[in-house]
């Protein structure tokens, strides 16, 4: 399994490619030769990177869904909607497909930050009113998620 960690803040060139910064090339360097899969985000106009290998576990649990079953197969359709696999160029560039540029409503400045095992990509102004967003306090989230968690020694 992939652990990304960070956030960075990139360009997007006029024809949708964007530089790796080099720090997160060095964190999917064990994957990068096995390409990438981006998509819309769930919940979100934002767009999610997955390494090939993490995207072929997402499929396994998609996989096992009843398709007998409309909602199911309402819910793969629309999960599966403008899924792209993508590689890297030799400048370990990276090409956002127009469409879902639109959708994640890309310009030029993008933020490209860690959901541990994929990369969420976000047009920056957007991502900073998600992240600034007050309404909900983050404290009470944190206690809500993480606070009925026991720590374990493994």
């Amino acid at each position: 399994m992939t652990h990304l960690t960070y956030t960075y803040e990139c360009k997007v060139d006029s024809k949708g490619r964007v530089l790796l910064p080099s720090n997160l090339k060095k964190e999917l360097l064990p994957v990068l030769n096995d390409g990438f899969v981006i998509k819309k985000s769930v919940f979100y106009n934002c767009l999610e990177l997955y390494p090939k290998a993490e995207w072929d576990e997402e499929m396994t649990g998609i996989d096992k869904l009843n398709r007998f079953v409309k909602k199911n197969v309402d819910f793969i359709r629309r999960f599966m909607a403008g899924v792209k696999p993508v590689i890297l160029d030799n400048n370990a560039r990276l090409l956002i497909p127009k469409d879902l540029m639109a959708f994640a409503n890309i310009d030029k400045n993008i933020v490209m930050t860690s959901q541990i095992n994929k990369i969420e990509i976000w047009d920056k102004e957007n991502y900073e009113k998600v992240v600034g967003d007050d309404s909900t306090d983050f404290g009470t989230l944190a206690e809500d998620v993480m606070g009925g968690m026991e720590k374990t020694d493994e």
